[in-house]
């Protein structure tokens, strides 16, 4: 078995309840959860909603803290990591894909995938040759001049995808990434994340309700009330 680069070791997270009437105390959004991924995995966390996915991502991300339990991704300890280290982890070994595609409408294509590195204080022109690698290999090559406004949903989240790998992270994180395509889109989309597994580009770690990505994953994560109720493929 590959080594695992991905480690949670009994990870519960606990919201306090709004305090008054019934239903007051904790509310246990994760619940002691043990879990190894590998570095080159595509894997797919599913669950109905509430289930703990996206406080699951939020932890992996390092946007969040557990209430108890460790996690770690590669030799960094997210559950004790200071915010120093979190943010130079955030920036340098993670991209995150969100359900909505959070691009500037008023650069194009290539300057919105572009900018995380000109952020990075990286020269232009390494930037666009960064960013055009990514829109090739993410089917928007000839769409690199264009703005988000002249794009199709399914393109700017493509868009999206390929700004999340321009720094060449880790790991990439995609929270419900065709929830908000049609079925033409979500399939385009589902096509990259192929790309980004076959490629070993990153660790790919997926949350969705879609029965089409989850499909495509090597390893597919079920959770229910909090807990990883079962893995495999």
């Amino acid at each position: 078995m590959p080594e695992s680069f991905i480690r949670l070791r009994h990870v519960s997270r606990r919201y306090e309840a709004a305090s008054g009437g019934e239903g007051g105390g904790a509310v246990a959004a994760l619940d002691d959860v043990s879990l190894e991924l590998a570095a080159d995995e595509f894997t797919a966390i599913t669950g109905p909603s509430g289930c703990g996915k996206s406080t699951l991502l939020h932890l992996l991300a390092g946007l969040d803290r557990p209430t108890a339990g460790e996690i770690f991704v590669g030799d960094l300890a997210l559950h004790s990591a200071g915010e120093d280290a979190l943010t130079s982890y955030r920036r340098k070994d993670l991209g995150i894909v969100f359900q909505f595609f959070n691009l500037l409408p008023t650069m194009s294509v290539e300057e919105n995938v572009c900018l995380p590195l000109l952020l990075a204080g990286q020269p232009l022109a390494g930037a666009r040759s960064r960013a055009d690698e990514l829109l090739d290999l993410v089917g928007l090559g000839a769409r690199r001049g264009h703005f988000v406004h002249q794009l199709s949903g399914g393109e700017m989240q493509r868009t999206a995808i390929a700004r999340a790998l321009v720094h060449r992270p880790r790991l990439l994180l995609a929270d419900e990434p065709t929830g908000n395509l049609d079925s033409a889109g979500a399939a385009r989309v589902l096509e990259v994340f192929r790309a980004v597994a076959a490629q070993a580009l990153a660790a790919l770690v997926i949350v969705t309700h879609s029965e089409e990505v989850a499909g495509a994953a090597k390893r597919r994560v079920r959770m229910r009330d909090g807990r990883v109720e079962a893995t495999g493929q």
